[in-house]
């Protein structure tokens, strides 16, 4: 696959909120890099199932009442998708609109890096 098709089937399958299924795009040991550091977590997970422990930490902690996803956005060997979540912090009964893009590096017609770029304090 290149960029553009792995963009689209990511796009794709986080509109359908089948986040796990993603999986097959990455690299073993792709590398996910937060904004900031995940509570208990580095600010980097290396490998998938480092990745996927943060989204299941994700879940666990984050009550998500709607979600927006647009783009992607290609560029060369990377894309950009932007994602926009109406949640409830499920410690603190919080709710908030958090707004994060995300930067994909693509090698191999695979994900390698994602980044998440948002506001660390909300």
């Amino acid at each position: 696959m290149n960029t553009k098709e792995i963009a689209d089937k990511l796009v794709a399958l986080c509109k359908e909120g089948k986040f796990e299924e993603a999986e097959v795009l990455y690299t073993p040991d792709a590398v996910s890099v937060e904004a900031g550091a995940v509570p208990g977590m580095a600010r980097e997970a290396v490998g998938l199932a480092a990745i996927r422990a943060k989204g299941e930490w994700w879940v666990a902690n984050h009550e998500v009442h709607s979600m927006q996803v647009a783009g992607p956005w290609p560029h060369d060997d990377r894309f950009i998708v932007g994602f926009r979540f109406d949640v409830t912090m499920k410690s603190t009964g919080h709710r908030f609109t958090m707004e994060e893009m995300a930067l994909y590096t693509t090698k191999g017609g695979k994900i390698v890096r994602e980044e998440f770029f948002y506001d660390a304090d909300e």
